[in-house]
């Protein structure tokens, strides 16, 4: 049952401390905008968890993995706005030992390889690329340097800003995923998207779109407003590396996905059921 049924305007909404997120929601949950009567209960997660708790229907307004959402078109439809998907964004898969820097290397079933999440788009993608890899380890995307560092691991895929400063700590980047996939598709990776759930009335969904996408045009208008509150989350990351961050991952498919958007998630899609990765649904995937 939804929040809204319990007469307030109160909605439970989910997304990452990560500095896109965080720079996307700020004008709406700190209500630099009009909410049009609406409040936010906000829950801050990594992006595996937002994907567990979606699969749960936990939140009534969600941040979650593209993949993910494959499992979870049943219940969430796709918001036009607040979505992460670009070109050059994708997923890097790294290594400490340069003897794996050749992509040719011969991957076989042994080679450990650390992953941010069973349904985040980046193992799906490391499971187009390279399906031999079968030995995963599942950990918090922030902890998979040091886990390589460390030798624990062999092979790191790693995301968010992580791209950023790997090489700083002595790491190999053997493939970007993205780039993988816009040489097999040539469309944008689509890496994570908002979504609410389908047994909210219409109108508050048309509402909630709206708000997101007059938050994100808030951020872009006004780049400094949110510095605080992005920072706040951002742990140790330096304030170059927290714009880096959010130049990569929001642009113009934050504030529409468009045509090319949706095309793009739409072949995602193709290939996930094509490989037997993920459930069809006969539910539509946009709201609009």
């Amino acid at each position: 049952m939804s929040t809204l049924t319990n007469n307030n305007n109160k909605l439970k909404l989910g997304f990452s401390p990560c500095p896109n997120d965080t720079f996307i929601f700020d004008a709406l949950i700190h209500h630099k905008i009009d909410t049009e009567g609406l409040d936010f209960e906000v829950s801050y997660e990594d992006v595996e968890s937002l994907n567990n708790k979606a699969f749960g229907k936990e939140a009534d307004i969600t941040k979650l993995s593209f993949y993910a959402y494959a499992h979870a078109a049943e219940n969430y439809v796709l918001l036009d706005a607040g979505s992460a998907l670009g070109f050059g964004v994708g997923p890097l898969l790294i290594c400490s030992d340069k003897k794996w820097a050749d992509i040719h290397a011969e991957f076989n079933l042994d080679t450990i390889v650390g992953i941010p999440g069973k349904y985040t788009t980046a193992n799906f993608l490391l499971g187009i690329a390279f399906p031999q890899l079968v030995n995963k380890r599942i950990m918090l995307f922030s902890d998979i340097e040091r886990e390589l560092l460390s030798g624990k691991i062999d092979l790191g895929l790693i995301i968010h800003e992580n791209r950023f400063t790997y090489q700083e700590k002595g790491l190999h980047k053997i493939i970007d995923l993205g780039d993988f996939w816009e040489k097999e598709t040539s469309s944008p990776i689509p890496l994570g998207g908002i979504a609410i759930r389908r047994d909210l009335p219409d109108e508050l969904k048309q509402k909630v779109n709206r708000l997101v996408r007059k938050s994100v045009e808030y951020a872009f208008a006004n780049p400094q407003s949110g510095l605080d509150f992005i920072r706040s989350h951002a742990q140790e990351m330096s304030e170059e590396v927290m714009y880096k961050h959010i130049e990569l991952y929001v642009n113009r498919f934050s504030v529409d996905l468009g045509e090319t958007g949706r095309r793009a998630i739409n072949t995602l899609f193709d290939r996930a059921h094509a490989l037997g990765l993920a459930p069809k649904t006969n539910k539509k995937l946009f709201l609009n």
